[in-house]
């Protein structure tokens, strides 16, 4: 949620006859997240589960009416980090059931979604399918999710000298393998076979064949 922006408490029931003239959308106007944040004392503690990992939180949680983005009640969620290190987060949900901390642990988890699906998009086809009728689209996406999902798998059952990080210039601090880097060591694996199998001694000196191989699996 933005943090300027304009809230409004839900409107209460109505009761008695129905008045002449046009209903009210909106009730009294709210101080922006980032000045409601300023006058919270009433933190709440909770424990979040962030990206796999446990975090402590101060909380405070309130139903609003962000009347320009949505005619329905939001549960907001103002995230603050006891520490001070961190500045705070603003979340909303739709979905009013749901406590604090599994708003801000859904959030949190975005980041690993969105970086799947561009991943089945940009490395293995799911944004251009060849089929465009009647199922056809879902199942090319499932077929994609399912291929992101089977490349990891195969990549983590490797022992532990194959999970090799590719560091490029302008991210030298990469300390983690990305999804290119397990579909290249995969690519590796299979070609690596598949060509031995064709060529045999013919394929002359084995240094040849690795630089081939690393050019083209992060090429391909």
């Amino acid at each position: 949620m933005r943090r300027d922006a304009k809230l409004y408490e839900p409107l209460p029931p109505r009761r008695g006859p129905r008045k002449r003239g046009r209903p009210r959308t909106k009730g009294r106007r709210l101080p922006t997240p980032q000045q409601m944040a300023r006058h919270v004392r009433s933190w709440t503690t909770v424990t979040t589960l962030e990206r796999g990992h446990v975090r402590q939180r101060l909380v405070y949680a309130r139903v609003v009416l962000w009347y320009r983005v949505s005619k329905s009640p939001v549960l907001l969620v103002i995230s603050r980090d006891p520490t001070g290190h961190e500045r705070d987060d603003f979340f909303f949900s739709t979905d009013l059931s749901l406590t604090p901390a599994q708003v801000i642990g859904g959030f949190a988890g975005r980041w690993s979604i969105e970086d799947t699906f561009k991943n089945t998009k940009q490395f293995l086809g799911s944004q251009e399918p060849q089929t465009w009728k009647g199922q056809g689209p879902e199942r090319a996406a499932m077929l994609g999710l399912w291929l992101s999902s089977t490349v990891w798998l195969w990549y983590l059952n490797q022992k532990a000298q194959c999970h090799r990080v590719n560091v490029l210039p302008w991210y030298p601090s990469k300390a983690h393998p990305s999804f290119a880097d397990a579909l290249a060591t995969l690519r590796r694996h299979l070609w690596r076979q598949r060509i031995i199998s064709m060529f045999g001694e013919r394929l002359g000196h084995g240094k040849n064949l690795n630089v081939l191989l690393e050019a083209l699996a992060r090429a391909a």
